[in-house]
């Protein structure tokens, strides 16, 4: 694709922009909000020499945690601003880092639109000395603003599924040259440095999935064993973990028979109410977490956690849980917070964005996976029954993390000399 066309597919979505920040507003009305960051007009005062973290949304924000403590605690003569694309995403590093935001060592800000002017506006602004993006976040104009400014960026954790390669190969030199621009690519695996090489990308490092070293909360356990309390420890509870749309029929589907007590978590915030809509039409005997009570009625089957920043409390509270994401084609979520907390996991079978880490996890035995959703019936069936063996995947679940922590020690070793320059 040649840059004039990349630049006016983009001018088109800073133009159509507002319509779709008013449509999501009408779900989630933080959407509304902050509106002109969305095109590079900033009002954060910026006290000392900045380093960047663009983190789109929840999940990656979550992952960055022990990246921007690290960051903080080896340069405390820096700010920190942390860009996102979400409101969910903002409200998240918001709630993780209120003490930094409050003393104002971190800032916050939405990325802008990529087009040119936005992007040179957003760096012009914020002038930072280092740039990160996370994951798979590759805004061509941004970067090569950040070259024709000499900042140096950096593609920290990076992943790449084969859908997502297809994809930018079809950008041709624009994905080339964006890469090739990047000072520091740092994959999550072989094969994602494989992926990215064959893009464009000269020398990809390969340093860990940065997830593997995010640390539960301190309270979680006994938050968790709290709330398992109000459930009824001797009832036998699966989670269906951070489903999305058109999962949550299949779950209750699959749940249809079994003695257990389903924890059903959605993704996003703005479907509580439409969840608890289906739960209503098929006449399911349900409670919302905001209003549980001990102790829990044994008819109930569903409890709804319509409530933010609990999913590590969900886990403890939980036998094993069915990852959302997975059972429909969008990719998986992020099954590495269940393993931490020592959870066994029942993946479907369209986890592409999380294939390496599904795949050890399996191999590890701390997950299974389904070869199609009409087996989920029978393995949450299988577990319900098996209790010795949902202890053995629980232990193995808790040695996969330990077993593969260390990413940020080896991205802080990799950032290091840039940040020196």
């Amino acid at each position: 694709m040649p840059r004039f066309v990349y630049t006016l597919l983009m001018t088109v979505v800073a133009v159509l922009l507002p319509l779709k920040l008013f449509w999501r507003g009408l779900k989630q009305p933080e959407y509304r909000q902050h509106v002109a960051e969305r095109y590079g007009f900033y009002r954060q005062s910026v006290q000392s020499p900045l380093i960047w973290v663009h983190c789109v949304s929840v999940g990656e924000t979550r992952a960055t945690q022990p990246l921007i403590h690290a960051l903080l605690s080896t340069y405390p003569q820096h700010q920190l601003l942390i860009t996102h694309g979400t409101p969910t995403g903002r409200a998240t590093s918001s709630q993780l880092f209120s003490a930094e935001i409050a003393s104002g060592r971190v800032l916050q800000a939405y990325l802008p639109v990529d087009t040119p002017g936005a992007a040179r506006r957003f760096l012009t602004h914020f002038k930072p000395v280092f740039g990160v993006l996370m994951e798979t976040e590759l805004w061509f104009h941004l970067i090569d603003q950040a070259c024709r400014q000499h900042i140096p960026m950096a593609l920290l954790s990076a992943r790449l599924s084969e859908k997502s390669a297809r994809g930018y190969a079809k950008l041709g030199s624009l994905s080339r040259q964006g890469l090739q621009q990047l000072t520091l690519i740092a994959a999550q695996t072989q094969a994602d440095a494989e992926r990215l090489h064959a893009l464009g990308a000269a020398q990809p490092m390969i340093c860990g999935n940065l997830k593997f070293d995010v640390t539960p909360p301190a309270d979680s356990t006994d938050k968790g064993t709290a709330l398992r309390q109000q459930l009824g420890p001797q009832r036998t509870v699966c989670m269906a973990a951070s489903t999305r749309e058109g999962e949550e029929s299949l779950i209750l589907d699959a749940v249809q028979g079994l003695n257990v007590l389903t924890l059903l978590v959605p993704r996003h915030p703005q479907r509580f109410a439409e969840v608890e809509a289906l739960l209503k039409a098929r006449g399911l005997r349900y409670v919302l977490r905001t209003e549980l009570v001990q102790p829990l009625p044994a008819d109930v089957q569903v409890v709804l956690g319509n409530s933010m920043g609990e999913m590590y409390t969900y886990y403890a509270a939980s036998d094993f849980a069915v990852m959302g994401g997975s059972l429909q084609p969008l990719g998986g979520q992020n099954l590495i917070e269940a393993a931490a907390m020592g959870v066994p996991t029942i993946l479907g079978p369209h986890m592409f964005n999380f294939e390496q880490v599904a795949q050890a996890a399996v191999m590890a035995d701390a997950a299974v996976q389904l070869k199609d959703v009409s087996e989920l019936h029978g393995m949450i069936a299988a577990l319900a029954a098996d209790k010795v063996k949902v202890r053995t995947m629980a232990e193995a679940a808790k040695g996969f993390t330990l077993q593969h922590r260390g990413t940020t020690e080896r991205l802080m070793m990799a950032i290091a000399p840039l940040l020196k320059k």
